[in-house]
């Protein structure tokens, strides 16, 4: 099967500093892919470089088989990425309903926008809130929203940057069963996170940066019981 993202040795240098050092990394259909890694690893550049935000100092990014390295993220978005940032970005004074229309109004026909709101505030657990302000729904509540509006895109690769930043524990796990249930009805994820407890709930495949590099790969299960992967991340030996 042909990768939906594949990078091929993507490097970012500021000043002559490597952020992002050959890395290469690839997304299946249907995959939710974590990118995980201590501070400063280098995650939020790659992610970057993917969504168009940087262009890559060398290396070519390849999406829907098409190479799209010097892409604008317009471009990007309209062969069918949609992109979740770590803070939310809600339209506070709006209904949350309106949000979700403003996402919706340019993706749906007008005759179905209003059944799409409802599947969409279904998805999201937010259906009780459908009139509220925005800015009103907590901070987790925001996160989901502001998936729901990048699903509004209906795009094929969803790309979250860090979805649980700020969130408690339950609002952690709630957001894996949404983004679990997203991906039972065939969305391919690639998602940047730190926090471990969720990369076990929702990962098929993880991808270990480290110093800009590409320190580890492979499933779930491999990665948690790579002692290497400990090291980086505690400082110390698994189990030590």
């Amino acid at each position: 099967m042909s990768a939906l993202l594949e990078i091929v040795g993507a490097s970012k240098s500021f000043g002559g500093v490597f952020a992002v050092s050959d890395v290469d990394l690839s997304v299946q259909p249907g995959e939710m892919h974590c990118l995980i890694g201590p501070n400063g690893a280098g995650k939020s550049t790659l992610f970057k470089l993917v969504v168009g935000t940087y262009p890559p100092s060398a290396g070519r990014i390849v999406f829907r088989g098409s190479d799209i390295t010097r892409a604008k993220p317009f471009a990007r978005v309209g062969r069918g990425m949609s992109i979740k940032m770590q803070a939310p970005s809600v339209f506070k004074a709006l209904p949350v309903r309106q949000n979700l229309h403003i996402a919706l109004q340019d993706h749906v026909a007008r005759h179905a926008i209003g059944a799409e709101e409802d599947r969409l505030l279904d998805i999201l657990g937010l259906t009780d809130d459908a009139d509220r302000p925005a800015g009103l729904l907590s901070h987790g509540q925001q996160q989901w929203l502001e998936i729901g509006m990048a699903l509004a895109l209906r795009p094929v690769l969803l790309l979250l940057d860090e979805p649980t930043a700020g969130l408690s524990p339950e609002e952690t796990f709630r957001t894996g069963e949404l983004v679990r249930r997203l991906n039972a009805e065939g969305m391919t994820m690639l998602i940047v996170e730190h926090d471990m407890a969720f990369v076990r709930q929702i990962a098929t495949g993880v991808t270990v940066l480290h110093l800009g590099k590409v320190f580890a790969r492979g499933s779930i299960d491999e990665i948690v019981a790579d002692e290497r992967v400990a090291e980086i991340y505690l400082g110390t030996p698994h189990g030590a």
